[in-house]
């Protein structure tokens, strides 16, 4: 009777889980059909003019943030945004006709409607909190009572996001397209003679390692780098590192602290695993508070998460 009664309630559980909390699967939307006009498919609207200064709609490479189902995620590639005065006095837009001609237009070329949710401070929070958003934002605030209408238009090798959103006062809208692409590496990789180079001229030498977001797992394209650190001590075998991990100032700092502590301890790992006698390293993290520029700037804040090999 027990065991039936376990189970009633498991089941009540899972009939009751919200149908949104998996992740949005993006090979859930159908590939298109139709002819795709070029990127990014969209004039401006009758009657309405760009506030963005020409030459500034193309962004090469950055993140966007798109409600998908009931989430906001995190898109990288190449992205267009424009913004439109919808209260000008020659052709005034209401929030509901600025949104329906894109809707159409999107449907149109195949384009699926994916969010289920509006941004709440819930919604917000999930992702990493109303800052951590508008770092990748091009579109209108994450926060209640701006509409964000969000899109995918799927072909067979391609993937659009698009992100239509309305809000502030005078009422303007905003159009953001992201082409989903990996970004083209335009700069190599510290060898092991270059970081000796540093390490002898100041004492140490700051690299940018790629960890997974918010994480402290290296990712694959890291690996070239932590090999040239093991050639490195394996050349200068009296050499001693302490691996030291520094984030930007965005988020929590005590969180900060254990992200960097974590990302140095992986570093720390990564070098054992490839065969680093572990009596000649140590680790520790900084956090936020060792920058070695400003965190105003996205170029800043780069600059700031690193990971710091010091010769002991």
């Amino acid at each position: 009777m027990r065991m039936r009664l376990v189970l009633s309630v498991v089941l009540v559980m899972l009939m009751a889980a919200p149908a949104g909390a998996q992740d949005f699967d993006p090979g859930s939307v159908p590939v298109t059909t139709a002819a795709l006009p070029p990127f990014p498919f969209f004039k401006a609207p009758d009657g309405l003019a760009s506030a963005v200064r020409e030459g500034e709609h193309e962004v090469p490479y950055d993140g966007q943030y798109f409600l998908a189902g009931d989430k906001a995620v995190l898109v990288e590639g190449r992205i267009f945004h424009d913004k439109f005065n919808l209260a000008n006095k020659a052709r005034p837009y209401t929030a509901l006709e600025f949104h329906r001609n894109y809707q159409d237009a999107i449907a149109e070329l195949g384009g699926v409607k994916i969010n289920t949710v509006q941004y709440t401070p819930d919604v917000a929070k999930a992702a990493g909190g109303r800052a951590v958003i508008e770092q990748n934002q091009y579109g209108a605030v994450a926060v209640p009572g701006y509409r964000h209408d969000s899109y995918l238009l799927r072909t067979a090798d391609k993937e659009y996001w698009i992100d239509i959103s309305s809000g502030a006062i005078p009422l303007h809208g905003y159009v953001v397209v992201l082409e989903r692409k990996a970004m083209a590496r335009s700069l190599g990789f510290l060898d092991a003679a270059a970081m000796k180079q540093a390490l002898d001229a100041d004492g140490r030498v700051a690299l940018q390692v790629n960890f997974d977001v918010d994480k402290a797992t290296l990712r694959p394209d890291a690996q070239p780098l932590v090999e040239q650190i093991a050639k490195l001590l394996e050349g200068e075998p009296g050499l001693r590192l302490s691996i030291e991990g520094h984030t930007d100032n965005t988020g929590d700092a005590a969180h900060n602290q254990e992200l960097s502590t974590a990302r140095a301890r992986s570093v720390l790992g990564a070098l054992v695993g490839l065969g680093v006698d572990p009596a000649r390293l140590q680790s520790k993290g900084f956090g936020q508070d060792k920058p070695v520029a400003g965190n105003d700037t996205e170029e800043g804040r780069a600059k700031n998460r690193r990971v710091e090999l010091v010769r002991l």
